[in-house]
This record gives structure tokens, sequence and C-alpha cells, in this order.
């Protein structure tokens, strides 16, 4: 097993593939994580805690679009969930990038 910190920063920062695409932040993070978990040292424990992100954030939004009628809170909801979607990836990705192991805010633990 490999110490690779720029590839783990990638997977990190992979999450924003969306802000060009449109899709894509979970299945490029996803595809880096199960193939190369077995091969990087630490890319298990990161790979996970980005899938749960990208997964809580999905169930989030699933919640915010029924609360859209009410008083439009779910646009507020999506608001702050974008605003952390793009953040997150960005700080963690630094904080990988010193060796830390970084944690996502709401992120529930679908896989552990």
């Amino acid at each position: 097993m490999r110490e690779d910190n720029q590839l783990i920063v990638i997977t990190h920062l992979s999450q924003l593939i969306t802000l060009v695409v449109g899709f894509g932040s979970l299945l490029l993070p996803l595809i880096l994580w199960l193939t190369q978990k077995e091969k990087v040292y630490k890319m298990d424990e990161h790979g996970k805690n980005i899938v749960n992100f990208q997964l809580s954030l999905l169930v989030y939004c699933l919640i915010c679009i029924p609360l859209i009628l009410l008083f439009g809170l779910g646009i507020l909801g999506f608001i702050v969930l974008g605003i952390i979607s793009v953040v997150f990836p960005i700080v963690n990705a630094i904080k990988a990038s010193k060796g830390e192991t970084p944690q996502y805010p709401l992120s529930l633990n679908f896989i552990s």
C-alpha cells in the first residue's frame, strides 16, 4: 500500500465536478474510492467520508423538495446545501493535503 496524498486531495476535489458538468459529485469520488481503496493508504477512510457526505446531501435535497411548499424553506435549504457542497470539499482537500482526516458536517453514516 502506498501513501498518495495527491490522489486523496483529488478525490475530495472531484466532488466539485458537478459545477462543471452538472452531475457526478457522487459518481466520480465513488469510482476513485472503489478502485484505489486497496492501493492507497487512508483512501478507504477518506472515500467513506466523501460518499457518506454525498449521500447525505442527496437525502437533504430530497427533504427540501416538499419544504418548498412550506413558506419556501426548501429554497433556503437548497442554498445552504449548495454552499456546504462547495466549501467543505475544498476545506477538506486542504486538510487532506496536510495529512489530516477531515470530517464532513451533517454527514449521515451510510457506509462505515
